[in-house]
């Protein structure tokens, strides 16, 4: 900016300051360059005294990069009163800063010039127009420029692909793909990606498996980091680790992105040691990197390994943000280590100026409600500045029903309920808890308000990848092709784990409808069903994997030890809340979870 003066001045001097080919880099530079001064460009602006379109085009799109787009509408009104017509390179930056400013009257009114003024052909603009639609919601206007699109590029299928899974329309976003004439990597990546957010992860494994069989189209490093996710949240490690070999063959670049999709997929699926080692081998290594490794060690259980790795990260001199210190005060949870919880809880405040969030918060009274110290979590959610989210009285609601606590728990249900009506889990926990005390009128009308609401209970399932494919299995179920041999394969196992001691463990089976249906038997829980499939589809010794989307209940964790004893394998366990490795009859939880 300097520099930009000096020339200014020697302008001034050459009477050439009012020249608009001559102040014109100027003004650029100020108000589009990252070291500008978009208030100094205002003020050379001013000087003009017949400013052209080029120069009215580059402070539109500097004010709609600015903290307040919307005065670019304010700019190109100013415009138009000077007689200057906009040109192709005026409407996308309108087009923008009516997406941000919120208001959707402005909106219309942009699209309505792009049609006057003779734009209506032009692919930026129209893209533009779609994609301001999409951000506010609006998926029937979005969807009407594009069918209207004279010509459509990559970018405009990518817009309504991409909208519509936004929006929760998975399916409509995959009907547009499919009259998608050309495909390439970036509508791959866009429906493949909008069933993975969606956690409709059999289909996208469907739709990638088509895109390699079908298509001429590279993995990209888009793709690999989508698919990632999608391995991620079934837990398939063998697709996980094709793909990473794929990279490393191919020589994919290695982004901040991928790499944490890499360590993310290998922690979640059961693979601390495969995940710890890539994460070493990272040249570089970016926040997010150290946040998943940190994180991965936390859903492990171990605790003091999640604050090593934090304190060499310090060490290397890369600030930590509070996603890093929710991930610290999450692995002194599920370790119980409370002591290193309370002191990092002052820390991330004192030290590193993260002030506690709801998560931070919420971390606190797990740690302190795991540990029996119900009145010292009470307090820290007396105590919060911000109103307590579902998430901390949950944590303080599942604590009480294990300590015994009902009077609190009673108080804390009815809360819970408040915040959350649509979480059956909410209910169930408190219809159990009245159920366990004798109440059980208490717990007919708790059912009752859950029934009147129209409340759904979540089914349990767990997935196992074998051979490449990912089986799932519900509690009770018989839709399996090999349903038959499944079923028979658990009666085997229950005989087995019987002798060694194994009695069942009814405590809340038959009040517990959200963490399996009721009318299933005991013994038929998803991951028995899944650990039975394993059994038969393995090799003896070989560690099974098995993903469940609940909370692993007490019989079935008892279980789970006793088969990895009897039939000598390990079984990794990812539920709800952490991993449970099984091995020798005993779990990494030590029954603290």
């Amino acid at each position: 900016m300097a520099e930009v003066k000096e020339r200014h001045s020697l302008l001034i001097r050459l009477g050439l300051s009012s020249d608009n080919h001559a102040i014109t880099p100027l003004i650029t530079f100020s108000s589009l360059s990252p070291h500008g001064d978009l208030r100094y460009a205002l003020t050379l602006f001013s000087t003009l005294p017949i400013p052209d379109t080029f120069l009215f085009n580059t402070l539109i799109k500097a004010l709609s990069l600015s903290q307040t787009p919307s005065t670019s509408l304010l700019f190109y009104s100013h415009m138009l009163h000077r007689s200057l017509a906009p040109n192709n390179f005026t409407f996308p930056s309108l087009i923008k800063a009516s997406s941000l400013s919120g208001t959707v009257n402005h909106a219309r009114q942009v699209h309505a010039h792009v049609i006057k003024f003779g734009f209506g052909s032009d692919v930026y603009a129209l893209n533009g127009l779609a994609h301001m639609y999409v951000s506010f919601g609006l998926l029937g206007d979005a969807r009407k420029v594009f069918d209207r699109m004279p010509e459509r590029s990559v970018v405009s299928w990518t817009i309504m692909i991409s909208g519509y899974a936004q929006w929760g329309l998975v399916d409509e976003a995959l009907d547009v793909f499919e009259i998608m004439p050309q495909k390439n990597s970036v509508a791959w990546n866009a429906v493949i990606a909008a069933f993975v957010r969606s956690n409709r992860f059999r289909e996208a494994f469907g739709l990638f498996h088509r895109m390699r069989k079908e298509e001429e189209v590279e993995l990209d490093m888009y793709v690999a980091a989508t698919m990632l996710s999608a391995c991620t949240g079934v837990g398939a490690l063998e697709m996980g680790e094709w793909i990473h070999r794929y990279v490393v063959r191919r020589g994919i670049e290695l982004d901040s992105k991928l790499a944490t999709s890499i360590v993310d997929m290998y922690c979640k699926c059961g693979c601390l040691d495969k995940a710890f080692e890539v994460f070493n081998g990272l040249k570089l290594k970016g926040l997010s990197s150290w946040n998943c490794m940190i994180g991965g060690f936390a859903m492990h259980g171990k605790g003091k390994d999640a604050i090593r790795l934090f304190r060499e990260m310090e060490k290397e001199m890369v600030s930590p943000d509070s996603v890093t210190f929710v991930n610290v005060l999450s692995a002194c949870a599920h370790s119980g280590l409370v002591e290193e919880g309370r002191y990092y809880f002052r820390y991330m405040s004192e030290v590193h100026g993260v002030e506690p969030a709801k998560e931070h918060y919420g971390c606190m009274v797990d740690l302190l409600a795991r540990a029996g110290m119900l009145e010292e979590a009470r307090r820290v959610i007396d105590e919060m500045p911000m109103n307590p989210d579902a998430s901390a009285l949950g944590a303080l609601l599942g604590a009480c029903k294990i300590h015994g606590k009902f009077e609190l728990a009673e108080e804390i249900g009815k809360r819970v309920i408040e915040l959350e009506p649509g979480n059956s889990g909410r209910y169930v926990i408190l219809a159990n808890i009245y159920a366990e005390c004798g109440k059980w009128q208490e717990a007919a009308n708790v059912r009752k308000v859950m029934n009147d609401r129209g409340v759904k209970k979540v089914p349990g399932f767990s997935m196992i990848e074998m051979e490449g494919t990912v089986n799932e299995f519900v509690a009770g179920e018989r839709t399996h092709p090999m349903a038959q041999e499944v079923y028979a394969k658990v009666g085997e196992i229950l005989e087995s784990i019987k002798l060694i001691g194994y009695v069942p463990d009814n405590e809340g089976v038959l009040h517990d409808l959200a963490e399996e249906e009721r009318e299933s038997p005991l013994f038929y829980h998803s991951e028995k069903l899944a650990i039975a499939y394993g059994l038969l589809k393995s090799k003896p010794g070989e560690t099974l994997r098995i993903t469940k989307n609940l909370r692993v209940c007490k019989d079935c964790h008892q279980a789970c030890k006793l088969i990895s004893k009897v039939y000598e394998c390990d079984i990794i366990l990812r539920d709800r809340n952490r991993f449970h490795h099984f091995s020798s009859g005993n779990c990494s939880c030590n029954d603290y979870w």
